[in-house]
């Protein structure tokens, strides 16, 4: 197989707290090749968005990355001055969050914030720079460009927003694109468009997708691999097919067993009893065990081996497993 176009390596990053240090990324290993999209999946506070913003080298203060590794290209970003960051970040990768409002700036056009990120990668004139906007706003289906180029942020709706997240993270020829809850703050509609245009560009463009999300609905429909997140490190990963459908680690099972879907007509919806560890305690055996409905003694003694099923491809970290072919 071909070397990964990004490979994030054994990864911790810790915020320091006065309750002290909380253990935001316990670990984190995950490749991702040329052209695809691959899905980082899981609750609230398992350490997905943090994870995207290490690769951008903008984990916010108090954050710190205390180790691991991470290869964009063969090339350890980590080992990267911030002059050297600020070519890559918003060329070759660009990142769009949940929130298209809180991204762009209320006082600049929408046309003079993607024309400045474009001059500053590309070194063109304000003309070449103006033009190239204009491209972008069409490719990513935005309706008259021309009037859009001179209008403010809050003029537009949250869909065409996040369609102008998706041309600025692009506008300079990236890559990766690190999509963060892309969808999470617009309706059902709005979001399907969002979802098939990303799926389009990366056809279109040769594009690779990061798509980090909690909805393994949206997985299901976009994404090729996936990766289970559980309290900062990987639980599961593999070939979206058969992680949902021949799924093995019992948060993964949890996970889908919350959907809606997955619940028949007058059944109760299922949840997964407890709550994501805060980070500031290390938990002793499987990070899962105190919520896990299959939970052995070896679970809260001794962490588990990352296991490769028969599809070499499909890896679980679960002791049930252990002993598989």
């Amino acid at each position: 197989m071909s070397v990964p176009l990004l490979s994030i390596k054994n990864l911790h990053i810790q915020f320091a707290t006065y309750a002290g240090d909380v253990h935001a990324v316990n670990g984190m290993n995950f490749d991702i090749h040329s052209g695809e999209m691959f899905g980082l999946v899981g609750e609230s506070g398992c350490g997905k968005t943090v994870t995207g913003l290490s690769i951008m080298h903008a984990v916010p203060p108090p954050g710190v990355i205390v180790e691991g590794q991470i290869f964009f290209q063969g090339k350890n970003i980590l080992d990267k001055s911030e002059t050297e960051m600020q070519k890559i970040r918003g060329g070759s990768i660009g990142m769009i969050f949940q929130d298209p409002t809180a991204s762009l700036n209320p006082v600049f056009t929408v046309g003079y914030q993607i024309s400045i990120q474009i001059s500053q990668h590309r070194n063109v004139n304000k003309q070449r720079a103006k033009q190239l906007a204009l491209n972008m706003f069409s490719q990513v289906g935005l309706p008259d460009p021309e009037s859009l180029y001179n209008t403010y942020p809050h003029e537009l709706s949250g869909g065409m927003q996040q369609r102008v997240m998706i041309a600025m993270g692009l506008a300079s020829g990236a890559e990766l694109l690190i999509a963060d809850e892309p969808t999470t703050a617009l309706d059902v509609t709005i979001q399907a468009q969002i979802l098939f245009l990303l799926s389009q560009l990366r056809k279109s463009e040769g594009l690779t997708i990061l798509l980090i999300t909690h909805d393994l609905g949206v997985v299901a429909e976009t994404c090729d691999r996936v990766a289970v997140t559980y309290n900062g490190e990987i639980v599961e990963t593999g070939p979206v097919d058969e992680v949902l459908y021949q799924t093995k680690h019992p948060y993964t099972q949890g996970l889908i067993a919350a959907l809606p879907d997955s619940v028949e007509q007058g059944q109760v919806l299922q949840v997964i009893k407890g709550n994501v560890p805060d980070g500031l305690k290390f938990v002793t055996g499987c990070p899962f065990h105190p919520r896990c409905f299959a939970v052995m003694d070896i679970c809260r003694e001794q962490r588990p081996i990352h296991v490769h099923m028969k599809n070499k491809n499909h890896t679980v970290s679960c002791h049930l497993y252990e002993e598989a072919p």
